[in-house]
């Protein structure tokens, strides 16, 4: 209600009652007016009825909640359901217009205005987890993969004699797709194992851009966040390099705008060298749903070309959830689960220290990598050749969902090309090994019953194992198919959509 409404209540309730509802009234519309104003995430988090008021005098903005509003195009807003369009607040009409997903659409000045806030308290959000110096960023309704592929894209039309894209290997499909996808070759750098690290091999980058020439390199594609034994890449140098010789950097950040190191990393590349994009997950970072990844830079032109790049109009869905996530946190609220995630981090490394120490194992050594861990499953392995793919089974079965047993021999063959010992970002790596990961909303409890549950695991291959070991051979035989009957089973059995994706039911 406005001034002139509240005037009239007064007329039907106690003044003083009505004046001090205004006064209620107008506490929200201050915090409402500090958004507006700075575009900057608030520093302490909203309440839901803040928000829910704040989302509809957005939707009253746009024309499909006119209420003399007659339509007569064939996208004008209607919705069937009546549950849909309350999910959505009545905010339908998407963003962005057919030639740009950051343009204004006249009939939706609350859409609108519901992308560029969004836009900007994100762009607050990375200068201050770490990346100071980003001039420019927006919310594209597609995940990490795809939002890469509109990023190598973007740079076909400046440098249309490229065909191949330098990529210090990763093991994670949507990563190599998203090359393939934008029709470029993916030049496979190997990486190079330093202790129990797997790191950036710069002197083949630097080969390689002799070999093939700058000019038909389309960009160097880099990583920060990723599993261990494998940690963030050597970001600084490669930017250096990639300013040298003038080629394009892009960096896939998935899930390090949690890690004040990922977030370093980017700062300081782009103050020495070249990085001319980076690509964030919005739910691995935001904690809201899949289907949503933010595009950065340092160049507000070239971000501005990405999202140009982008055809049609997009679902407003990943903007509204992270924009709601955001102002319901407040930049208080978000920097605590930073800080929470990190202390987590050494309790989890901690434990499973303790854990490997118990069954012969150990913690791998892997200090520049920030969120994740592994642990070695060598002596395990001695034990019977399938227990780390069972070991995987076993803890997905029990629960434990997010951890990754990592065999030796794995082959996967992904859009043609054909990588050796996937999964361990390796062709050898030395062990076999179990991956888990402090991330962003993690509790202790979640670490206390990961551990619980996996030291039960171990126990119970073990014991299983010596018992075939005493057995005669005719037994042996008999034990080891029981023993291995869910461990089939649930490949080749399983309803579809649940099947399990690789030769041994062990990636979870």
């Amino acid at each position: 209600m406005n001034t002139d409404n509240f005037a009239l209540s007064a007329k039907i309730v106690s003044p003083s009652y009505v004046r001090q509802g205004l006064q209620a009234r107008r506490g929200h519309e201050q915090l409402v007016r500090i958004l507006l104003d700075q575009g900057k995430c608030p520093e302490e988090g909203w309440s839901e009825s803040t928000t829910e008021l704040f989302l509809n005098e957005l939707a009253v903005m746009d024309s499909n909640n006119f209420l003399g509003n007659c339509g007569v195009g064939e996208r004008e807003g209607r919705v069937a359901s009546n549950l849909v369009a309350r999910r959505h607040y009545r905010l339908i009409h998407g963003i962005g217009r057919s030639g740009d997903i950051a343009a204004v659409q006249p009939k939706a000045a609350g859409s609108s205005l519901l992308n560029k806030l969004t836009n900007s308290v994100m762009l607050d959000v990375l200068k201050f987890t770490g990346v100071r110096s980003v001039s420019s960023c927006f919310v594209v309704p597609m995940a990490t993969g795809m939002s890469l592929t509109l990023c190598f894209l973007t740079l076909r039309h400046q440098r249309p004699r490229a065909r191949y894209i330098l990529w210090p290997r990763i093991d994670q499909k949507s990563c190599f797709k998203s090359m393939v996808t934008a029709g470029f070759e993916p030049v496979v750098i190997e990486n190079v194992l330093e202790g129990d690290e797997l790191r950036t091999d710069l002197e083949t980058v630097e080969k390689k851009i002799e070999e093939l020439g700058a000019e038909n390199i389309l960009c160097v594609h880099s990583t920060t966040s990723c599993f261990a034994p494998r940690v963030p890449d050597r970001l600084e140098e490669l930017a250096v390099m990639c300013a040298k010789h003038k080629i394009p950097h892009i960096v896939n950040n998935a899930y390090g705008v949690q890690s004040s190191k990922c977030m370093h990393l980017i700062q300081q590349g782009a103050r020495v060298g070249r990085i001319d994009a980076f690509v964030q997950s919005l739910d691995k970072n935001f904690m809201v749903p899949v289907g949503g990844a933010v595009i950065a830079g340092f160049d507000e032109g070239f971000i501005k070309e990405i999202s140009k790049m982008y055809p049609g109009r997009a679902s407003a869905s990943p903007s509204l959830d992270v924009l709601i996530t955001l102002l319901t946190l407040g930049a208080r609220g978000y920097k605590k689960l930073l800080s929470e995630r990190k202390e987590l981090y050494g309790h989890l490394a901690q434990e499973l220290k303790t854990l490997a120490e118990r069954h012969g194992e150990r913690l791998l050594h892997t200090p520049h990598n920030p969120i994740s861990l592994a642990m070695s499953l060598g002596t395990l392995q001695a034990h019977c050749e399938t227990a780390v793919p069972q070991l995987g089974s076993m803890l997905f079965t029990r629960q434990v969902s997010g951890a990754r047993a990592v065999p030796l021999d794995m082959e996967q063959v992904v859009s043609g090309h054909t990588f050796r010992g996937f999964m361990s970002h390796s062709d050898s790596y030395p062990c076999p090994y179990l991956n888990a990961a402090s991330a962003i909303g993690i509790t202790k409890e979640d670490v206390e019953l990961t551990i619980r549950r996996l030291d039960k695991c171990l126990k119970t291959i073990k014991k299983e194992s010596n018992a075939e070991k005493n057995e005669s051979p005719d037994d042996q035989t008999v034990c080891m198919c029981s023993g291995s009957f869910f461990f089939f089973f649930s490949f080749y059995f399983l309803p579809k959509g649940l099947e399990m994706p690789y030769k041994y039911p062990y990636h979870f």
